[in-house]
């Protein structure tokens, strides 16, 4: 065993060295740079399309002087217990022509300005007209015309108010159950992100190892088991470095401008130490059961097309997962949670939101060790299967997966020689 550990480390440093120590690392640790970028020249794109969607859209309303009048005044009370993203589009307020089913018909046809319902007639029974993709325009326009008569019957003035209420924040003592299960929402999509865009490098490194034969070398002088398990160490090693790099620029940009009062109001149950160490670990084991089911495919795989094949199943059931766990963190304690909890593919994720809701730490004990297994299960038939499939010195049945056979005349050799390759 000691051998085997000593084996697994030369693998994994071989493989760190190799990956960190070259000029595309720097490219695939700034990667993050170019998805920013593009997201924003996207964001600001949708924002400046919605604004000029928001600057030409109205709704309008075909009455007299005196009772447009009395809309804005209840329009201006109203819109103001909107949020701003929320707003009714804006009120304007036209003189009625002789025939005003035909203005207002005329002004949803305009082709300047977006407007999504035209109110005319008597504000006691008023007709309105909306258009078919817009179902809040005509409600609103609806409840102006009543609040509008309401105050005009009931005598108030424009300003005034009859209640003057007294509107105090106060910060909850006990952080409430949505925003715990939003923290747990959050660690999924963190988990599910991270694993997902680092872990898929695997593939691409063992196929081009099996290509230019460095491969067999490597399993001629040390166990298959020991070239896969280094290999996924020396990739998470450098899923850490990158993890580290980025998390402290985002730490320092948290820093800056820290929102204490929602972060009190959403503590995780278990608490903010142990739930980022359950959800490090939590990472750790979906990192090494999708990269060794990655390199197993890796293993398998000859050309990149069939890298291509063989990785869109995987990633399309990882997505699955994803959402399997999304749904197990917004229902707690269901029986799709505990499903989500105990299936090895979505079981990281859905302890990592187990934490946000559920104080006790036995059952992450116990996810973990059973997380631990599929890991070493994962490595073991994929080590197997390469042996069998592309070495051709498996043994036949069962035995290829659990069978104890040498890879080789040189299983004996020194693996600190394998750096130098």
């Amino acid at each position: 065993m000691k051998r085997l550990f000593r084996q697994t480390a030369v693998i994994a440093r071989r493989d760190f060295v190799a990956t960190v120590a070259t000029p595309t690392f720097l490219v695939f640790l700034l990667a993050p740079l170019f998805m920013i970028g593009f997201g924003l020249v996207g964001g600001l794109g949708a924002s400046k399309m919605a604004s000029n969607v928001t600057e030409r859209a109205a709704i309008a309303a075909l009455v007299p002087a005196v009772d447009g009048a009395k809309l804005q005044r209840a329009d201006a009370t109203l819109r103001a217990t909107y949020r701003s993203e929320n707003k009714p589009a804006e009120l304007r307020v036209l003189a009625p022509a002789a025939d005003p089913d035909a203005q207002a018909r005329a002004l949803m046809a305009d082709k300047e300005t977006d407007v999504y319902a035209v109110l005319y007639g008597p504000l006691d029974r008023p007709t309105i007209l909306r258009a078919s993709t817009s179902e809040i325009s005509a409600p609103y326009l609806a409840e102006l015309a009543e609040q509008a008569l309401r105050n005009d019957r009931a005598g108030i003035v424009a300003g005034e108010r009859l209640s003057h209420p007294d509107i105090s924040a106060v910060t909850r003592e006990a952080p409430s159950r949505s925003g715990r299960q939003s923290i747990g929402f959050g660690a999924v999509f963190v988990i599910f992100f991270l694993t997902l865009l680092l872990a898929g490098q695997a593939v691409g490194m063992m196929a081009e190892e099996k290509g230019n034969k460095v491969i067999e070398i490597l399993a001629a002088a040390v166990p298959l088991e020991a070239v896969f398990l280094g290999k996924l160490i020396g990739m998470f090693g450098v899923a850490l470095l990158f993890i580290a790099f980025w998390g402290t620029i985002a730490g320092g940009a948290v820093l800056i401008q820290p929102d204490a009062a929602s972060i009190a109001a959403s503590v995780p149950a278990i608490g903010f130490p142990l739930f980022f160490l359950l959800g490090a670990a939590y990472f750790t084991m979906a990192y090494m059961l999708l990269g060794a089911v990655f390199l197993g495919v890796g293993a398998q795989a000859s050309t990149v097309r069939e890298i291509q094949m063989l990785s869109l199943p995987i990633t399309i059931v990882q997505v699955g997962m994803f959402g399997l766990s999304s749904a197990a963190a917004s229902s707690p304690g269901s029986t799709l949670a505990f499903f989500a909890q105990i299936f090895p593919l979505s079981s990281p994720f859905a302890m990592a939101a187990r934490g946000a809701t559920d104080p006790r730490l036995w059952p992450h004990l116990l996810a973990l060790g059973w997380q631990l297994f599929w890991v070493a299960l994962t490595i073991t038939v994929a080590a197997r299967l390469f042996r069998r499939g592309v070495l051709k010195s498996g043994s036949g049945g069962f035995k290829f997966l659990f069978g104890r056979k040498r890879d080789g005349d040189l299983a004996e050799a020194d693996p600190d020689s394998l750096t130098q390759m």
